[in-house]
């Protein structure tokens, strides 16, 4: 795609940064420094039973190369493999393949240690807990249940839902059961992505870490990489305190400056590439991007479509916040998850822009419906945009728009100083 001179605003795209050193080595240090804990092995004997979260082939995590270091620290305590489990915390994804598994955790995990994955409409594998203050049930995994230590172990990348990702999201939405996942998520429809997106101190966050210490999560392993997929950071220890050291270091890898709110904005859903309900995420960096009445672009490939878990999604289409409470409200869609991506999606193509699609996976009937204008490609796209948005409009290209965080001026407060609304 080329665009004019005249009319680049910005390019964004998440900083690189070269690592200290190889992936063990940074999370040997990050295990014998942890935030807010003891460190892992004095925490254990011979006779614990350790459940790990880890999550699942939608995150870029090289748990094959974390894993190692913990685990060897974990024999030294004379901990046998028997007695350490691992649940892939898949939340509301597809099912992963043995091969996606292997590919997640490496050839030889998988041959030694019990491995499961969560999946959130199993209700046999859910047990309560204790319920939230508005009396939601919390129900998790009952494999939390019968550890005595649960371990979390994921990235931290800034995030529409949770504000980052990592630390109790692990346990939820990782390992949860569907009303409590619906609970959080339409909790945080609430608020517009300004006030949730890349503020670590929020109240989806909030909510989130008091489930997981219901659930029992006592210690996290969180990376943070840079644009180029390399681990460049490593944090261990306390679910919170640990998760907000790592935040802070995300953001200042996924943090970049845009001097102003752009006419058009162009966004990549890598690496979010999956499906639609990943690639949204190009869509919520979006929305701290455009100008009000502007156009985002997405591009994407969606090999797997729209959403296989969350089919409500393409029959309903994407609509702005009113209208999803109204579904809400009428029954119309009772999963509170789907409903909650469909205002995030709606609130940036319905309420505040245009949107424009160019996906090879999802046909141009199905990207209308959805609410998208369809494009061949991201040239006609932006010829598309600028019929719009008129000859003279500001582009910004969002790279890496699964995860980029713009900080835009004169967009309302700065993400850094944002409060959590009440």
């Amino acid at each position: 795609m080329e665009v004019p001179d005249k009319n680049l605003l910005a390019v964004l795209v998440p900083r690189t940064v070269d690592p200290a050193g190889p992936v063990s080595n940074l999370t040997e240090k990050a295990l014998d420094h942890p935030f807010g804990s003891v460190p892992i092995e004095s925490a254990v004997s011979a006779s614990t039973r350790i459940l790990v979260l880890v999550d699942d082939i939608t995150r870029q995590t090289p748990a094959g190369a974390v894993l190692p270091p913990l685990f060897q620290r974990l024999a030294s305590r004379r901990v046998q493999k028997k007695n350490v489990k691992i649940l892939i915390a898949a939340g509301t994804h597809a099912r992963m393949t043995p091969a996606e598994i292997e590919r997640k955790l490496g050839p030889h995990i998988p041959r030694e240690h019990t491995v499961e994955i969560h999946h959130w409409k199993d209700e046999a594998n859910l047990e309560a807990i204790g319920s939230t203050a508005d009396g939601t049930p919390i129900r998790v995994n009952r494999m939390l249940g019968q550890a005595d230590l649960v371990i979390g172990v994921g990235q931290i990348v800034p995030h529409r839902v949770m504000g980052f990702t990592g630390g109790a999201t692990i346990v939820q939405p990782g390992v949860s059961g569907k009303e409590i996942t619906g609970h959080t998520h339409w909790l945080s429809a609430l608020y517009p992505g300004r006030e949730i997106l890349g503020v670590a101190e929020n109240p989806v966050r909030g909510e989130v870490e008091r489930i997981a210490a219901k659930a029992g999560l006592r210690f996290i392993l969180n990376v943070v990489m840079d644009a180029n997929h390399r681990v460049v950071h490593v944090v261990a220890g306390d679910p919170v305190a640990a998760h907000r050291a790592g935040a802070e270091l995300s953001a200042k890898v996924y943090g970049v400056s845009q001097p102003q709110p752009a006419d058009i904005v162009v966004a990549e859903s890598y690496p979010a590439d999956y499906d639609l309900w990943q690639a949204a995420k190009g869509i919520y960096s979006s929305e701290l991007s455009v100008k009000r009445g502007g156009v985002a672009i997405l591009v994407t490939p969606c090999p797997h479509g729209v959403s296989e878990e969350h089919p409500e999604v393409e029959q309903l289409g994407y609509h702005g916040y009113a209208e999803v409470r109204s579904m809400v409200e009428s029954k119309m869609i009772t999963d509170l998850v789907a409903a909650a991506h469909l205002v995030h999606v709606g609130r940036v193509i319905r309420d505040k822009a245009h949107g424009i699609m160019v996906s090879p996976g999802i046909d141009p009937e199905t990207q209308g419906h959805l609410g998208f204008e369809p494009a061949r490609s991201p040239q006609q796209a932006l010829k598309m945009a600028f019929e719009i948005a008129g000859p003279d409009a500001k582009v910004a290209v969002l790279r890496h728009g699964g995860d980029v965080l713009p900080l835009v001026s004169g967009n309302g407060k700065p993400l850094e100083s944002a409060r959590p609304a009440h």
